[in-house]
């Protein structure tokens, strides 16, 4: 059965999601939620399940974080000299979290199926400042779907007069049958270490990441990525996640959600916009490209 691509709209609900789907494999793309995956099955096997009952401004589920993942401490930062002061929408911690693209509409541009994959294109245009970021941007976003991958390749072009600093994340919620029986596997040698409103304070070496056992963990971590290749192996199925990008972080958080847990390729690590580590700087009509791709193995524990 070939691939087809359905748009689903309930103007009451403010929902606006698009279905891409064959006989085994399927995802959700809700269009008012930042472009972000609200379910996805690869081949029989449900990877990300449906996540529309979640509030998106309080677990973020799945986003596209831009122009910053993470936080930006007490949403103040300095960019070539000048000072800016951003929203702050985690009042607790009083930081900016996730970026301002989490909750915006995107556009269904391009669209492509064959009886192998089936690919779409959305995007956002940015035309309007934003308070602590008065830059416009253009964003768009691609996911090709096949039987046992999802790829994702995020485009930014800075369409503003002048240039602006940036990082790039991604927030899917993965499940697992048995997260307790489930581990993730990865090369690292740093680890952030946050203080107690999730700001960077340093790192710390570690050791065995290669193996990181996920039984009886609450996580919000941090780490260095030494090869830009994250496993993660459950009970019903493995994935291989691989980037791009040359300099990679990982972030890990488990929710509250059982049996499920964000695996957060990231460019740069909480607060970059103050210290600069994965920091990037986009000069006008520049375009930044970054591709993250999931691939199912057939590999089980």
């Amino acid at each position: 059965m070939s691939f087809q691509i359905k748009l689903f709209q309930n103007p009451s609900e403010d929902s606006n999601v698009l279905e891409i789907s064959n006989a085994t494999t399927s995802a959700k793309i809700d269009l008012n939620k930042g472009a972000s995956i609200q379910s996805l099955t690869l081949d029989s096997v449900p990877i990300i399940k449906e996540l529309s009952s979640l509030i998106s401004e309080n677990t973020f589920a799945s986003s596209i974080l831009f122009p910053f993942a993470n936080r930006i401490k007490g949403g103040k930062y300095i960019f070539n000299t000048r000072t800016y002061q951003t929203e702050i929408n985690q009042v607790e911690e009083n930081n900016a979290l996730h970026g301002f693209v989490y909750d915006k509409e995107f556009q269904l541009v391009k669209q492509q199926t064959t009886n192998s994959n089936a690919s779409v294109i959305l995007e956002y245009n940015e035309t309007e400042f934003t308070k602590g970021f008065p830059f416009t941007y253009k964003i768009q976003v691609e996911y090709t779907l096949t039987k046992h991958s999802l790829e994702l390749k995020v485009r930014v072009e800075n369409t503003s007069e002048n240039e602006f600093p940036f990082t790039l994340g991604w927030h899917p919620y993965f499940y697992s049958a048995d997260l307790n029986k489930s581990i993730l596997k990865f090369k690292s040698s740093k680890q952030v270490v946050f203080d107690e409103t999730m700001i960077p304070i340093g790192t710390c070496k570690i050791t065995n990441s290669q193996n990181f056992e996920l039984k009886n963990k609450k996580l919000d971590d941090c780490f260095y990525l030494d090869a830009n290749l994250v496993e993660f192996v459950t009970p019903a199925y493995c994935f291989q996640l691989t980037s791009s990008e040359k300099e990679n972080f990982l972030q890990i958080y488990t929710p509250k959600v059982k049996n499920t847990i964000a695996i957060e390729p990231t460019t740069g690590i909480s607060n970059s916009f103050n210290t600069e580590i994965g920091l990037k700087k986009l000069l006008p009509k520049e375009t930044y490209r970054v591709t993250w791709k999931l691939n199912l193995r057939n590999f089980f524990i």
